[in-house]
């Protein structure tokens, strides 16, 4: 692939450029990394874990980590998606309704507010999808939130239709902002034949002159004046067409990356539902931990796989609805496997002559299962956040967003939101604040992108170097060398920085 410049600088100028971009959005990835870990630790407390573990017996294992896996995953996804929708209804209001004197594409004002608006949006959302599921634990079980699930699923596709129809009619409110061209157009051309007018009749004006036996000179001061008069009118008619072209390039970008977002918003979540539907299905039959399970789900995901990717219009919905789907089927994977370690372990201490009761074991097992699909829920929708952060923070930086803007407007605004969701963690409790963490993980994984997107537009290696350096050292430096998780987060948000959704 080719590489794009970013800029003139010396190889040594860009290396350091880019470590410092770079360190600025791995800063804020490690920083994000201690209050996760302990939020976690409090919900996997003995506390906040035991309406979890209680409905291990109602839908075994299996259910468990899809259930949780597949709540978690959504709670991720829509959050994002919000971010985005509330981003460009923002940056749709303030490219239709000011004066294209100035670029759009500059305007630090309008990255500002869709920056701060998609930021808001992110950390609001997930806050209030994971109180409202914590809620749903403890009041509802495990089966109330396969309820609650499986409707805001059915619920999602006939919304986005709905959202499609309000969205066109904004979209008509913002471009009556074309009648202000249209006007202005006009007035322009009224102008100008004016001027020809008037150029028209100095000309014959001075025809007459000279007929007459007169020198003209007298109307070297008004040519001139013309002159200057028909330079500014077409600089400025120049400067309205490009403003008027910008606003319209503008102004179709966000459209087609809201009709991508909210398609996602609608669909990708089906896949995992499904399978979380079906494993909860045969947990609350007791058929949890059979090995015909294994057959269906494998089946079942296979055939989802199938369809998804053979589709003849295959869309950016449809791989992350892969991804969940496959992740949901991990996690699955992960908690039953949690509760077996247990009893092989329990059966080579039996052997060993140290006895435990079968009452023991199975409470073991039970709280083992719910702490391993605890984590790996909240770990994999801690990628997927980062993740869909990195795909919009990446696609800004090629587009011309400015790349100090994104990565050190991300991290502070990610910063900001941190500290912010600490001050509140008493009001939004465990599921709350774990669900707002969620969101500024999605904002952090803005810089992250915006960054590893500047990595790959260096005109030199020596940039390009530096700026992974960067993003990788401080993401262990801020992170307390967490190895394995950032290990794993980099380059997710690499990947994910160099696609296009839209």
């Amino acid at each position: 692939m080719a590489r794009t410049k970013l800029g003139t600088r010396s190889p040594l100028m860009e290396a350091a450029v880019g470590f410092a971009l770079g360190a600025v959005g791995g800063s804020i990835l490690g920083a994000t990394e201690d209050p996760v870990e302990k939020t976690l630790l409090l919900m996997t407390a003995a506390g906040p874990l035991k309406p979890v573990v209680d409905e291990v017996r109602t839908v075994g294992a299996l259910g468990l980590g899809s259930l949780i896996g597949a709540s978690a995953l959504t709670t991720a996804m829509t959050a994002a998606v919000a971010g985005v929708i509330l981003a460009a209804a923002v940056a749709s209001v303030f490219v239709g309704t000011h004066s294209c004197g100035t670029s759009h594409k500059d305007s630090v004002t309008l990255w500002a507010s869709a920056g701060l608006a998609g930021a808001f949006g992110t950390t609001l959302s997930g806050a209030t999808l994971g109180a409202s599921i914590e809620w749903i634990v403890n009041n509802y079980s495990m089966v109330g939130l396969l309820w609650a699930l499986s409707i805001f699923t059915v619920l999602k596709p006939p919304l986005h239709f709905a959202f499609k129809l309000l969205w066109k009619q904004g979209e008509a409110c913002c471009t009556l902002r074309s009648k202000d061209w249209d006007s202005r157009r006009k007035h322009t051309e009224i102008i100008e034949s004016e001027q020809r007018q008037r150029v028209a009749l100095q000309i014959e004006q001075r025809i007459l002159t000279l007929e007459k036996g007169g020198s003209g000179t007298e109307d070297t001061t008004t040519w001139v004046t013309e002159r200057r008069q028909r330079e500014e009118m077409e600089r400025r008619k120049t400067e309205n067409e490009e403003a008027e072209m910008e606003q319209r390039t503008m102004q179709d970008w966000i459209n087609t990356a809201v009709v991508k977002y909210v398609d996602f918003l609608a669909f990708s979540g089906i896949p995992m539902t499904v399978v979380a539907i079906v494993t909860t299905g045969f947990g609350v039959f007791g058929y949890g931990g059979h090995q015909s399970v294994f057959i269906v789900l494998l089946a079942l995901v296979a055939g989802i796989t199938y369809l998804l990717l053979k589709s003849p219009d295959f869309k950016f919905w449809m791989l992350i609805g892969c991804m969940g789907m496959l992740a949901t089927f991990v996690i699955a994977m992960l908690t039953l496997h949690a509760g077996q370690v247990v009893l092989t372990t329990a059966m080579k201490m039996r052997a060993a002559g140290q006895n435990h009761s079968r009452q023991n074991i199975s409470t073991r097992m039970n709280r083992q299962s719910s702490l391993e699909a605890l984590n790996a829920a909240f770990f994999a929708a801690k990628l997927c956040e980062l993740a869909l952060g990195a795909a919009v923070g990446g696609p800004l930086v090629r587009r011309g967003a400015g790349e100090v803007k994104v990565v050190v407007g991300g991290a502070l605004v990610a910063g900001g939101l941190l500290v912010g969701v600490e001050l509140l963690a008493p009001v939004l409790g465990e599921g709350g604040k774990a669900g707002a963490l969620l969101g500024v993980v999605g904002v952090a994984g803005v810089s992250v992108g915006a960054a590893a997107a500047v990595a790959g537009r260096w005109s030199s290696w020596p940039g390009t170097l530096g700026t992974a350096a960067g993003l990788v050292i401080g993401a262990l430096a801020m992170g307390k060398w967490h190895i394995v998780n950032i290990g794993l987060q980099v380059p997710v948000a690499y990947v994910f920085a160099m696609t296009n959704p839209f």
